[in-house]
């Protein structure tokens, strides 16, 4: 449902942003697990994920047959080879290395997240866009992966703040969704006794899973996203 997936963005993105406004530079300085980035890095590294979209929204709405879903977005091609990924990380290292201190870290995301969200607010329903692999996606469908984007890195920072997770219900559902199928989460997290949150790290590799674990990720045909 667009408006579901609207406030979520909304949710996880408005969190996030409260939770980098109480960061100090010692903190942005922290190493995270997505090495070799740290704190100050990753949070540039999503403030970017949501910089694109004004952009896109912006563009001449493109043409063409085949329209990619989120989960299409994360399949294992040329996005993520090796000279794609080392240009992700350091696009981000300069990022985050021309802010001068915490207070312009803190400025730099949440410009970036009041721009994303003004674009979104004035967006027609049942928009195309065109991302920036050449995919043709419905926005909806892009926003998705957005969504995904802030709960996953939500998840690294947290850990690397060493903070409990902040996942908002909004974004936690949406995200799971993109995941697996709502009759395979529910089996997952019954047989597993994880909730929500802890099913979409052990999806994505934010939680190291046991032999048991990994053995019901696969009795349940789990399908893996591919994800930098």
């Amino acid at each position: 449902v667009p408006e579901t997936i609207h406030k979520a963005f909304g949710a996880e993105s408005r969190r996030l942003s409260e939770v980098v406004a109480g960061l100090d530079e010692d903190t942005f300085a922290r190493p995270t697990a997505c090495d070799p980035w740290t704190v100050a890095d990753l949070v540039y590294h999503v403030g970017m994920t949501m910089r694109r979209l004004p952009g896109m929204l912006d563009a001449p709405e493109p043409a063409g047959p085949g329209l990619v879903p989120a989960a299409g977005y994360y399949r294992p091609d040329q996005r993520f080879s090796a000279a794609t990924n080392t240009d992700r990380i350091q696009s981000a290292q300069r990022g985050a290395a021309d802010l001068a201190d915490a207070a312009a870290r803190v400025g730099d995301f949440d410009e970036a997240r009041e721009q994303a969200w003004r674009a979104l607010q004035a967006a027609p329903a049942g928009l195309v866009v065109r991302t920036r692999h050449g995919d043709l996606m419905l926005l909806t469908e892009f926003l998705r992966t957005r969504v995904l984007e802030l709960a996953v890195h939500g998840l690294d920072l947290a850990a690397a703040l060493d903070r409990p997770p902040w996942m908002t219900a909004q974004a936690a559902g949406v995200t799971e969704d993109l995941l697996v199928s709502s009759a395979t989460a529910g089996r997952l997290r019954s047989e597993a006794g994880w909730d929500q949150v802890a099913l979409i790290a052990g999806l994505t590799g934010r939680r190291r899973l046991s032999p048991d674990e990994t053995r019901l990720m696969q009795s349940a045909g789990v399908g893996w996203l591919a994800l930098g």
